[in-house]
C-alpha cells in the first residue's frame, strides 16, 4: 500500500458469496493468520464482513490432507527488497523505503482517486502504464505529460488522450482540500484535509503552522498534528510542493468559509446534523460544506446527541433511528429554504 504496509492476503477459489464472486480477502496483519491457523492450501469458511469485504472466518480443519503449508511474512519488501520494519505500537510489518515503486505507485493512484484530486480517465490501469513507461515518477510528474506521451499507451486513442490532458489540467483548479488528502499526509483524511484547508485556508499558512496551532483546529488531534508537522519539515516533500505551485496547482481553499457557531445566527450554528439519502439539488458535499459554514457539525451516524436529521430520497436506516428517537427530520425543500436565507 502507499503508507508501506504489507498487507497479507488470501487467495480463493473462487466462489459465491452474497451474490457476488469472490477471489481474494484480506487477512489484515500476521498475527491474525496464526491466530486462525491459516495455512496454504487449506478449506475455509468465508463471509462478506458487513455484507461488503470479504473475511476468511475459520479453517476447516478436519478437511486437512497434510498438504498444507504454514506461511510466513517475508522479511523484505516484495517490490523493492528492502529490509522490512514493524514500528513499535504497531501490528503491521512496513517497508520504509520512500523509494519503493509499489508505494509510489499507490501514491500516485491515491492522488487521482475521487475523494481527492478527481482525474478522471485516469485510473489504476493508466497510472500503472504511465509508472511502467517510466513518464511518472511523482504526483508532479502527471501535471507534465505530453498528448505524444499518453497517446502511446495501451488503449488510449485521441479522444480519450485530449480527455484525460483536460482532465489533468482542470484538476489544477481544485480547492485546497483535494490536494492536502491526495497528498496522502498520514492520519489525514479526506474529512481531516477539509479541516485543515478550511481552517487555514492556503497551503502556505498551514505548512507554517506550529503544533499548538493545529491542536486548536476542531476535531484536529496529537497524531494528526504530528503527521503534519514531519510531513511539512521533509525536504523531499517541500520540494514537490513548490514544484506543484510551479505547474501551477491550486494552492488555496475555495469553499465557504466556516463560521464559529456563536458567530452564526442560522439554525445550523451548534447543531449536530446527519445527511442520509440521494439529494436532488445539491451533491452531499456541497450541502456538508454549506452547513458546516453555517456553524453546523456534520457526523455520519444518529444518535440521541443528533439535532437533526436531513433525509433525501431513499433514505435507510439512519431515518428510522431518527423518527424511533423522536430527532427533528427536514427533506431537501426544508434545507433549501434554509440554506436560502
Amino acid at each position: 500500500g502507499r503508507t508501506g504496509v504489507i498487507t497479507p492476503t488470501a487467495i480463493l477459489e473462487p466462489v459465491k458469496v452474497a451474490g457476488t464472486t469472490v477471489s481474494r480477502a484480506s487477512l489484515h496483519n500476521e498475527d491474525l493468520i496464526k491466530e486462525k491457523d491459516i495455512r496454504i492450501l487449506d478449506k475455509v469458511v468465508v463471509k462478506k464482513a458487513g455484507d461488503i469485504i470479504p473475511e476468511v472466518v475459520n479453517v476447516l480443519v478436519e478437511q486437512r490432507t497434510g498438504e498444507e503449508k504454514e506461511f510466513s511474512m517475508p522479511t523484505e519488501c516484495p517490490e523493492c527488497g528492502s529490509e522490512l520494519v514493524r514500528i513499535e505500537g504497531e501490528v503491521a510489518l512496513r517497508c520504509i523505503n520512500p523509494e519503493c515503486p509499489a508505494q509510489i505507485r499507490e501514491g500516485l493512484i491515491h492522488f487521482v482517486s475521487r475523494n481527492a484530486m478527481n482525474i478522471d480517465g485516469l485510473g489504476e490501469r493508466v497510472i500503472t502504464q504511465l509508472f511502467g513507461e517510466n513518464l511518472v515518477r511523482n504526483v508532479a510528474d502527471l501535471y507534465k505529460l505530453t498528448k505524444e506521451q499518453v497517446i502511446q499507451l495501451e488503449r488510449m486513442g485521441e479522444k480519450s488522450t485530449e480527455n484525460l490532458i483536460s482532465s489533468i489540467q482542470k484538476s489544477k483548479e481544485n480547492s485546497l482540500e483535494r490536494l492536502l488528502f491526495g497528498l496522502g499526509i498520514r492520519f489525514i483524511g479526506s474529512k481531516a484535509a477539509k479541516t485543515l484547508a478550511m481552517h487555514f485556508e492556503s497551503l502556505e499558512n498551514l505548512k507554517n503552522a506550529s503544533k499548538e496551532e493545529l491542536l486548536a483546529v476542531d476535531e484536529i488531534g496529537e497524531k494528526m498534528a504530528d503527521a503534519v508537522i514531519t510531513y511539512f519539515h521533509k525536504e523531499e516533500m517541500l520540494d514537490l510542493l513548490n514544484e506543484l505551485q510551479e505547474l501551477g496547482v491550486n494552492t488555496l481553499y475555495k469553499g465557504p468559509k466556516k463560521v464559529k457557531a456563536e458567530d452564526s445566527d442560522s439554525y445550523f450554528a451548534g447543531k449536530t446534523i446527519v445527511l442520509t439519502g440521494k439529494l436532488e439539488q445539491l451533491s452531499r458535499n456541497d450541502a456538508k460544506a454549506q452547513i458546516e459554514a453555517l456553524g453546523g457539525k456534520l457526523t455520519g451516524s444518529v444518535s440521541k446527541n443528533t439535532d437533526l436529521v436531513i433525509a433525501g430520497e431513499a433514505a435507510g436506516s439512519k431515518l428510522t433511528k431518527a423518527q424511533e428517537l423522536n430527532i427533528e427530520v427536514w427533506n431537501e425543500e426544508q434545507l433549501m429554504g434554509e440554506l436560502k436565507k
